[in-house]
Parts: C-alpha cells; sequence; structure tokens
C-alpha cells in the first residue's frame, strides 16, 4: 500500500512547486531588487559624504589651532629672552624676532660663555589651509610685526604675530585669518 501513496509525501514537495523554486533559485535577483538595493546604497553614502568633509575641516582647524599657539608661544618666549639680556638686541629694536626662521634655526645666549642656541621652535608648521603645498612653511602664514595695527596687519623688520591667509570660514563662523 505504500506504493499507491503519491510522490509528493516522498519527496517533500509535488514537482510542480519543486519546479518553481528551482526556477527562482536559478534566476537570481530581478532588474527591479537590483536598482532598489543600489538607490538604498546611494542614499547611504549621500549621508555620509557631508558628515565625512565635517570631521576633515574639524582635523584641520585643530591643526592649526595647535600649530598658531605653537609659534604664538615661540614669538613670546623669545620676546622674554630678549628682555632678560639673553639676546643681543640693537638700541630701538622690539625684542621681538625678525622671522619664523629665527625661532627654529635658534640665536645665541647673549649670557652663556659658550654662546649656546637657543630654541624655540623645532620646525616651523606649516598653515594646513595654505593652498600652495611647494611652499616654504614660513611662507605659508601672514605675517604681523608690531608697529602694524591689528585689525590691517602688515610685515616689517621684527615678527609680533602669524594668521592664516585662508579666505575660509571656520565651522564657529570665524574667517581663519582672524583666528
Amino acid at each position: 500500500m505504500m506504493r499507491d501513496m503519491p510522490t509528493c509525501s516522498r519527496s517533500g514537495g509535488s514537482p510542480v512547486l519543486r519546479t518553481l523554486l528551482q526556477t527562482r533559485a536559478q534566476t537570481g535577483f530581478t532588474l527591479i531588487e537590483l536598482i532598489i538595493t543600489v538607490l538604498i546604497v546611494g542614499i547611504l553614502a549621500a549621508g555620509v559624504l557631508p558628515l565625512a568633509e565635517v570631521s576633515i575641516q574639524r582635523a584641520k582647524e585643530s591643526e592649526l589651532k595647535i600649530a598658531l599657539r605653537q609659534i604664538r608661544e615661540a614669538i613670546d618666549a623669545y620676546k622674554v629672552a630678549s628682555d632678560e639680556g639673553r639676546i643681543a638686541k640693537k638700541a630701538g629694536e622690539s625684542g621681538y624676532p625678525r622671522s619664523l626662521e629665527v625661532l627654529a634655526e635658534g640665536v645665541d645666549d647673549a649670557k652663556d660663555t659658550k654662546k649656546a642656541k637657543i630654541y624655540f621652535l623645532r620646525r616651523i608648521p606649516r598653515d594646513p589651509f595654505a593652498m600652495e603645498n611647494s611652499a616654504r612653511a614660513s611662507d605659508s602664514w601672514g605675517k604681523r610685526s608690531y608697529a602694524s595695527p591689528p585689525d590691517d596687519p602688515k610685515p616689517g623688520d621684527d615678527l609680533f604675530d602669524v594668521y592664516s591667509m585662508s579666505p575660509g570660514t571656520g565651522l564657529n563662523g570665524v574667517r581663519y585669518r582672524e583666528w
């Protein structure tokens, strides 16, 4: 009597159902399924791209803050050393360095009999927003002399401050030039 039973109970399904399942497995994805998948991936990528741009800008701004702080602290340390008589200066000089290079190259210690050098920077950091990468790091910064006003900085005989020459604006709404 077992022989008279339908084949669908022994093989796990009817021949029609088995044929449909095999056909579905062999065809793969439909065009609509592929379009929807590509569309979803595109939407996700479009959402991530602005976040990546903001994080890159934030990293550059952090680098700019650090570089400005390093240079400004070196300028201030040079001025203190000059006021203490450790750096020889001529009458009428402000006591600020003549250039950024002086901070990295070092100056002779006037109080040391061996004339050891005093260094204020290990290297001159580059402005991360500078347009030209081929220029020297010291040329990537705008320079302000002691004699120039803060609202119209101009280079001069000494170096009182540095600023970014980038025309951009930070995420905080302040122009990089004013940092």
